[in-house]
């Protein structure tokens, strides 16, 4: 019978067992190959970029409409015009906040 030694672990935490290698390579593919889905999935949800509206950007960063007028002039923050509607990007707004604008 073939068990997966991660599924094993999780069921007989102490449990002291031999390993054939074979067994052992497995397990480290397994460790290996869940790791790259997770990093590829946060990599993937990363590079989805949110937009906010000028309200939510104006309580984020607790600045006045004219600030945003102000710094969108100097190329500060600048927004997206929609329309006739402005959306700052995410990923915009959290440079500011980490201080790297």
């Amino acid at each position: 019978m073939k068990t997966n030694l991660l599924e094993l672990n999780n069921d007989n935490l102490g449990l002291i067992i031999q390993v054939s290698l074979n067994d052992l390579v497995e397990a480290n593919q397994l460790l290996i190959d869940n790791a790259r889905k997770d990093l590829e999935q946060k990599i993937a949800e990363s590079k989805v970029e949110e937009y906010l509206s000028i309200e939510k950007v104006m309580g984020m960063l607790d600045v006045s409409k004219v600030t945003l007028w102000r710094w969108n002039k100097q190329g500060y923050l600048c927004p997206i015009n929609v329309g006739a509607k402005r959306w700052y990007r995410m990923s915009d707004v959290k440079k500011i906040l980490e201080g790297e604008k």
